[in-house]
Formats: structure tokens, C-alpha cells, sequence
């Protein structure tokens, strides 16, 4: 769900956006620049230094965590489905829940910078760390095409470039900034962008949602009454259950599949975890935590209002016909609230957000690979941090190399078959892996990478073989709304869009079944220590200078 679509708008100033779009960029760059200038050390470069307060971690974990399509894509899912699309932003704000009470403080206590220090403190380190390692890569890989193909669809078709080679070079541009961020700033500078971009996309919505409430005199029940005379397709059923997926049995199950997959796939996103390695101490976690959940609730009702101010004062059919379709609703709304100006800056936020979900992906993913395979499993902990830190860095040209290749290639397609993808490989793979680590004393080698791996491919085989990828049938159009757009191609046999139903129990079953029928018996005292270490924090520091 955390993807963006190729979106053009037929209204607008494209001169407005592309000065709002500049001075974004410019102030967004100095920031990083000036950020940059104390990252000397591993724990700067990847942890920002450890030297973020729970407020300000809070805000950037909110930035990280509301990406575009929280923004866009709920509020587009409202307009035109009503309560099924606001089904989207209760599940997201329960699956933080779950994060929160599970996995945030304790995996905070127990690593240092990636989510692999945590599996393979009391396992084997080389196969776990390299396990895991290809496990974040490929979740991050897939939101990072997402990210990059809805920017270049965005900001092309916003700043009114026409034409594919023109959207190409803009994916490039929107590469070469990203890969900037990370390159110069790091998490410090990645984590001021992600708190800039919080606070102008909150700002934004609040602005929006007070604006659409005064229209109609503060009251919700006027609203609503107006979203049911403007959706004449729809009436009354958009405030009900059903207009998505109570059409039949599959999609009320794949409904079941995707909640799953939303609801546990935040707690295993690499990216989001990565964060709780900012702040000093656990109690600065908890705060950052505290202050994440405000601003993200805030901000989902924000997104009823939004919605449904949508379908009341622009139409599911105006919005349904826009080139962005679902995508184009929260921009709509804004040029019909503000006009020009309004429209140039939600558009420049929702570019701001592009820009730090990607950044925190990329540092996330080029962690992953120097302090997890390079270090740990290549040169087997020998390695300096500085060198460590250089590789990091190589890895993030690499990775924006290959997200602007795969960018360009993914342009234009449905992309929200990746998301779908990346939060199924999350809550499949490593969240089975990071729950035994932290609460099964019985756990071991075995289990985590069955866990692992069997999550991970469970997950790539149901979606390449789903209607996602091939067989749905043709849309307005005449081309399929799968990947394949050829109605003639179809080779899926998983009937769901979302294989997360069987993939995640799946998961969690071969995670039990590996450590079960293996004789390694993990280390007790290490448990014993992963145990204290996570529920107090104590240790953790020593860890970090390790």
C-alpha cells in the first residue's frame, strides 16, 4: 500500500510547482550539508550519533513511517471506496501498535545498527547475518522501485515534462538527490530531512482537514451527507462496509490477507526499525515511540476528513477519470480548496515525502550490506569502522544506480504490486525470526533461516503467481490491471492479490519446525543475557562500543 502511482493532473501551474520544488530541494540540501559535518564515526554515520531526543526521533519516525501513499493513496481509497478505504489507515495504525508493544525497546536494547544484530546475538552469526541481510535488501529494493517510479509519474507529470524519456531523466534527478542525502548526511542528515518532511506533511494535512470541515460549518455529519450526494454511484453504501471487499468470498479473504500484511509487516520493516537505534537510551525510545503514535493517529483521521472532503467536493468519477485515478485525490482536493498555490505545495510535500522514505531505505539497505555481510560475515569483525563506513557508502551508489535503472523500468507500471510485496517479505520473513529471537529460548540457527527463507520465497512465489502480476481482467481501458497489461497473458494460480494469509503462518511454522528438528541447543547464558539486555537496557551501551 505504500506506494505512489504515476499521477498527472490536468490543473495547476507547473512554473508554481517547479519554484515550490526548488526551494524544497535547496533547503532540504543544506540541511544535510550542515548535518553532515559531524559524522566521524560508524555509529554517526549509520545511528546518526545516537544523539536524537524521543521527540525528535518520534517526529522522524513518523516521517519515515507516512509515506506517500498514506497520504495520497488513503485518502484517494476513502474517496472512492469510503469505509473499505479507511480500512487502510486503521490497519496501519494498529500495526504500529504492534510494533510498539512487541519489537521497538527491546530490539533498541539489543542491537547496535541493524536488525541482523539482534537474530544473530545468541545464533550463528555468518548464515543468520547473511540471511537477514538478503531479507532487508529485498524488502527495501522493492518499496525503493515503488518510491522511485511514483516520483518520476509525480514530479514529471506536476511539473508538466511530457514524453518517457523526459520522465526517465526526472526518476535519475530524483536518484542523484537521494543518493546525495545518504552519501553526505547519513542518518543525521536522513533523519533531519524525515523530520522537516513530518512536519510540512502534517502541517499540510491539518491545514486541509480544518479548511474542508469549515466548508462544511465543523460538522462531520454535513460532510458525509455530502460525500453520499456527490458519489451518486455509491450513495449511502460509502459510509458502510463492503464496496471494496464484500464483493465476494475471495475478496473478503484477500481483505483478511492484506490486513495481515499490513498489521505485521510494520513491525518487520527494516527501515522502521532501523530508527530505534537513534536515540541514547530505552527511556528516549519509549518517548520517540509516545510521540510517533500521536502523530500518526493525528494524522490518520486526518485522512477521514481528507477522503471523504474528496468525494464531496470533487467526485469519485472526476477523480476516478484523472490520469493519477486514486492517487490524484488529495492534490484535487487541495486545487479546489486553495487553488494554484495549495495545489504546488501538497504536491512539493508529497515530493518531500518521496525523497525521505527513500533516503531512510537506501541507508537502511547500504547498513544492511557493509556492517552485516561486509564486516561481520566477509571480513568476520576485523574491519575498521571507518572502512566499514566507506563501504556503506558504496553500497548507497550501487543501490541508487539500480533503483533509478529499476526505476525507469518499473515507470508506468502497477506498482503497488511491490508494496503489497514488501510488506508480505516483511511480515513473512523477518518478523517470525525477530518474535522467536527475542521470546523462545528453543529457537536456533536452523529455525531462523527456514524462518527466513521460507518467508521470503513463500511470499515472491504467491505474488509472481497472483493476479497481481497476470489475469485480472481489463479496466476502462482494455489493457489487464495487473502487471502484465496483455489480457492474453495470465499464468497465476494463487487467487489472492495478498499472499500474506499463507505466507506469514508459514513463516512463524517453519521457524518452529527448523528449531525443533535441529540438535543445536542455543546458548542459555546468551539467552539469559539477550533477555536482561532487552527488557532493561542493560549492556546495550557496551554493545554499541563494541
Amino acid at each position: 500500500m505504500n506506494a505512489l502511482m504515476p499521477m498527472q493532473t490536468t490543473v495547476g501551474n507547473s512554473t508554481v510547482n517547479i519554484v515550490i520544488f526548488a526551494v524544497f530541494v535547496a533547503i532540504t540540501l543544506a540541511i544535510v550539508i550542515r548535518a553532515s559535518r559531524n559524522n566521524r564515526t560508524a555509529a554517526d554515520y549509520y545511528a546518526g550519533g545516537r544523539a536524537f531526543t524521543g521527540r525528535q526521533n518520534g517526529i522522524a519516525i513518523a516521517g519515515d513511517y507516512l509515506s506517500a501513499a498514506s497520504f495520497l493513496g488513503i485518502a484517494g481509497a476513502i474517496a472512492l471506496n469510503g469505509y473499505d478505504g479507511f480500512l487502510y489507515s486503521i490497519g496501519f495504525l494498529v500495526a504500529w501498535l504492534v510494533a510498539l508493544l512487541l519489537v521497538a525497546e527491546l530490539l533498541r536494547n539489543t542491537g547496535r545498527f541493524t536488525m541482523a544484530d539482534v537474530l544473530s546475538f545468541r545464533l550463528r552469526q555468518g548464515p543468520v547475518r547473511t540471511a537477514a541481510a538478503i531479507s532487508t535488501l529485498t524488502v527495501s529494493f522493492f518499496y525503493l522501485l515503488a518510491q522511485m517510479a511514483g516520483a518520476g509519474g509525480l514530479v514529471s507529470l506536476l511539473l508538466g515534462i511530457e514524453g518517457v524519456n523526459a520522465q526517465r531523466v526526472v526518476i535519475a534527478i530524483v536518484g542523484v538527490i537521494m543518493v546525495f542525502y545518504v552519501l553526505v548526511g547519513g542518518m543525521k542528515g536522513t533523519t533531519w530531512v524525515q523530520i522537516v518532511k513530518a512536519v510540512l506533511l502534517i502541517i499540510g494535512a491539518a491545514v486541509m482537514t480544518v479548511w474542508v470541515l469549515v466548508k462544511y460549518d465543523v460538522n462531520l455529519s454535513h460532510l458525509l451527507q455530502g460525500a453520499i450526494d456527490n458519489s451518486p454511484k455509491a450513495g449511502e453504501n460509502i459510509l458502510g462496509p463492503g464496496l471494496q471487499y464484500g464483493k465476494t468470498e475471495t475478496t473478503q479473504l484477500d481483505f483478511v490477507s492484506l490486513g495481515l500484511a499490513l498489521v505485521l509487516g510494520t513491525a518487520g520493516l527494516p527501515h522502521v526499525l532501523m530508527r530505534f537505534y537513534t536515540v541514547p537510551t530505552s527511556k528516549d525510545a519509549r518517548k520517540s515511540v509516545a510521540w510517533a503514535i500521536w502523530l500518526i493517529g493525528f494524522f490518520y483521521l486526518f485522512t477521514l476528513v481528507l477522503g471523504y472532503g474528496a468525494a464531496a467536493l470533487v467526485g469519485p468519477e472526476k477523480i476516478a477519470a484523472a490520469p493519477g485515478k486514486v492517487n490524484s485525490a488529495a492534490p484535487l482536493l487541495a486545487f479546489e480548496l486553495g487553488g494554484e498555490v495549495l495545489l504546488g505545495l501538497i504536491s512539493a510535500v508529497a515530493f518531500a515525502t518521496i525523497l525521505a522514505v527513500v533516503a531512510g531505505l537506501t541507508i537502511t539497505a547500504s547498513a544492511s550490506f557493509a556492517h552485516d555481510v561486509y564486516a561481520n560475515v566477509i571480513k568476520k569483525g576485523t574491519v575498521t569502522p571507518e572502512r566499514e563506513v566507506r563501504v556503506a557508502r558504496i553500497t548507497a551508489l550501487v543501490i541508487g544506480a539500480v533503483a533509478i535503472v529499476g526505476g525507469i523500468f518499473a515507470n508506468g507500471q502497477n506498482v503497488a504490486f511491490l508494496v503489497a510485496l514488501a510488506f508480505a517479505i516483511a511480515a513473512s520473513a523477518n518478523l517470525p525470526t525477530i518474535l522467536y529471537s527475542l521470546f523462545w529460548k528453543r529457537f536456533n540457527t536452523r529455525g531462523a533461516l527456514w524462518s527466513i527463507y521460507g518467508g521470503l520465497i513463500s511470499a515472491l512465489v504467491l505474488i509472481v503467481f497472483s493476479p497481481v502480476v497476470s489475469g485480472k481482467p481489463a479496466g476502462p481501458d482494455g489493457k489487464s490491471l495487473s502487471m502484465f497489461t496483455d489480457t492474453s497473458v495470465d499464468f497465476h494460480w494463487f487467487p489472492l492479490d495478498n499472499p500474506g494469509i499463507v505466507s506469514i503462518p508459514l513463516g512463524f511454522f517453519l521457524g518452529w519446525l527448523g528449531s525443533v528438528t535441529s540438535k543445536e541447543r542455543s546458548d542459555p547464558d546468551r539467552y539469559a543475557e539477550m533477555e536482561v539486555r532487552s527488557l532493561t537496557g542493560a549492556g546495550a551501551e557496551k554493545a554499541v562500543h563494541h
